[in-house]
C-alpha cells in the first residue's frame, strides 16, 4: 500500500515510523531540508524535499497513485491545498490535519469536503479527549478505551509496599485472584520497557500497563492497594485552544473546573465566552498564587500552556503541593520517557494524540495494522485477524514461539471480549488485540497467517 505524508515535524515522522514497521510504500514530503534528513536517516521511507502543496512536487512523489495521502503540515491552509491538488491528481483517500475547528463547523465557508478532504484531524481536539479520559482516571498515568469502551488500558505506578503484589511472580498474582481478569502488556522501568512473562516481578517505581475489562476496574485498584479516586476539583493552565476547549466540556454536576491565564487581557476574553468553568487572572507556577487557591483540595491539574517548560515546572509545583494528579503537556515528544520517570505526573502530547488518531482511521479499512502507538514504552496496539490453519489456532498461546516483545491482551469472539492468558487458544472467528514492539510485528504476522 502507498501512503504519502505531507510534512515531516513530530506527527509527520511519528506516523512514517509507526507505518513503516509495515509492507507499507512511504514517501515524505518537505520543505525543510533538516525534517528531510531526519526523517531519511532514522526511517525507512523515500524522501522529497519540496513544497507538499506544488503539483510539481506532488507529481514527483507519484501522488496519483496513492492510497492515503496524509496532509499534516503544521499550516492549515498548506493542508487543504496539498489535500486538493492530491485529490486532483487522483489519490485515493485523503487525511487533513486541521488546526482551526471552524473548518468543520456547520456554519463553514471553506469545508474541508471541498479541498478532497475525507477525513479530518484536529490536534487540540485529540489531545483534549486523552485529557479528559486522564481526568476521569485521576489514579493512571496513561488510559485508553477499546472496544467501544469495554476494555481500558491503564498505566498504573506499582508501590511494592502493596502485600497483595509484593514479591510475587505476575502469573501467581493472576491465579490468586480468578474472580477477576487482567493482562499486563508492558512494563515501563526507568526508560527500559519489559514485555513481562509469568514469573516476572514488580519493582517499586515500576509503571504497569494493565489491559482490564472496563467493569473490573474497581477489582484491579483493591489488588493494586490503590484508591478508587473520582475527580471533582479541576485546575486548568492556560488559555489557548485545549485549555478554552477543557473549560467548556469538562464542567458538570460534579466536577468544578478553574481555568487560569497570564495574560491579564486574555484572561478577560475567555471569561466573556466561557460561562461553564471559572476564569482567573494569575500565574500558575507561582507558589503562593497556588497555594492561595488551594491546590492541595485539586483533584487534576492540567498544564496546557503554548510553553511545555512552564507545563512542566507547573506541574512538578502542583504535585508537590498536593494536587492528585498532574496532567502536563509537552509537544515535544522526546521528553516523555525522561518527565514520566520523575514522575511528575501524566503526560500528554497533541502530536502523538493526532498520530494516534491518525492509526486509528487507517485501520477502519485495515486488519493486521497499527491502531495506536505509544512512544513512551514504543510499543504498538495491532489488531490481528487469525487466518485458518495459521500456528496462532493451532495451540495454546504459551506453547507457541511468540515473540517475547509482543502479548496477546485481549480476543473478540464475535463482540464478546475476553482477557487472554497463555491458555487461550485463538480461532479464525476471533480478532486478537496485540502489543508489540515494532521488532516483533514480522514475526507476529507469520504466526497469524496460514
Amino acid at each position: 500500500m502507498k501512503v504519502i505524508i505531507i510534512g515531516g515535524g513530530e506527527v509527520g515522522f511519528h506516523v512514517a515510523k509507526a507505518l513503516s514497521e509495515e509492507d507499507y510504500d512511504i514517501t515524505v514530503i518537505d520543505i525543510d531540508p533538516v525534517k528531510c534528513k531526519r526523517a531519511s536517516e532514522n526511517l525507512d521511507v523515500i524522501v522529497v524535499e519540496g513544497n507538499g502543496a506544488s503539483p510539481n512536487t506532488l507529481n514527483d512523489a507519484k501522488v496519483g497513485e496513492a492510497d492515503y495521502v496524509l496532509c499534516l503540515t503544521r499550516v492549515d491552509e498548506v493542508n487543504l491545498i496539498a489535500s486538493q491538488q492530491s485529490h486532483k491528481l487522483g489519490a485515493n483517500k485523503i487525511i487533513a490535519r486541521l488546526r482551526n475547528q471552524q473548518y468543520t463547523a456547520q456554519e463553514s465557508i471553506i469545508r474541508p469536503e471541498r479541498f478532497g478532504v475525507d477525513i479530518v484531524i484536529h490536534p487540540e481536539k485529540a489531545a483534549c479527549e486523552e485529557i479528559t479520559r486522564l481526568v476521569k482516571h485521576p489514579y493512571a498515568v496513561q488510559v485508553m478505551d477499546f472496544e467501544s469502551g469495554r476494555l481500558t488500558m491503564l498505566g498504573l505506578k506499582i508501590d511494592s509496599d502493596c502485600e497483595n503484589i509484593y514479591d510475587i511472580p505476575l502469573g501467581q498474582i493472576a491465579k490468586s485472584n480468578h474472580h477477576f481478569r487482567f493482562g499486563v502488556v508492558a512494563i515501563l522501568r526507568g526508560q527500559e520497557t519489559i514485555v513481562p512473562t509469568a514469573e516476572f516481578i514488580f519493582q517499586n517505581g515500576d509503571t504497569a500497563y494493565f489491559v482490564i475489562k472496563t467493569e473490573d476496574i474497581p477489582n484491579l485498584m483493591d489488588l493494586l492497594c490503590k484508591e478508587l479516586t473520582e475527580t471533582h476539583r479541576v485546575m486548568i493552565l492556560g488559555g489557548g485552544k485545549i485549555g478554552r476547549t477543557l473549560a467548556k466540556e469538562l464542567p458538570d454536576e460534579s466536577i468544578n473546573v478553574r481555568l487560569v491565564e497570564y495574560n491579564r487581557l486574555k484572561a478577560g476574553q475567555i471569561s466573556h465566552n466561557i460561562d461553564e468553568s471559572m476564569i482567573i487572572y494569575g500565574d500558575g507556577t507561582d507558589i503562593e498564587f497556588l497555594k492561595s487557591e488551594n491546590i492541595q483540595d485539586v483533584d487534576s491539574y492540567v498544564a496546557v500552556t503554548e510553553n511545555e517548560k512552564t507545563n512542566l515546572v507547573a506541574g512538578l509545583l502542583a504535585k508537590h503541593l498536593g494536587a492528585k494528579q498532574s496532567i502536563i503537556h509537552l509537544s515535544t515528544t522526546e521528553y516523555i520517557p525522561s518527565v514520566q520517570e520523575i514522575g511528575a505526573g501524566a503526560v500528554i502530547s497533541k502530536n502523538l494524540s493526532t498520530v494516534n488518531a491518525i492509526l486509528r482511521e487507517i485501520h477502519t479499512e485495515l486488519s493486521e495494522k497499527p491502531i495506536m502507538t505509544f512512544d513512551e514504552i514504543d510499543v504498538d496496539v495491532i489488531e490481528f485477524l487469525p487466518e485458518p490453519e495459521s500456528p496462532v489456532t493451532q495451540r495454546p498461546l504459551k506453547e507457541i514461539n511468540f515473540p517475547k516483545d509482543a502479548i496477546v491482551g485481549m480476543i473478540n469472539h464475535h463482540g464478546k471480549i475476553r482477557i487472554a492468558h497463555g491458555t487461550s487458544v485463538l480461532s479464525e472467528d476471533d480478532i486478537a488485540l496485540v502489543f508489540a514492539k515494532p521488532k516483533a510485528i514480522g514475526k507476529l504476522k507469520k504466526l497469524f497467517s496460514a
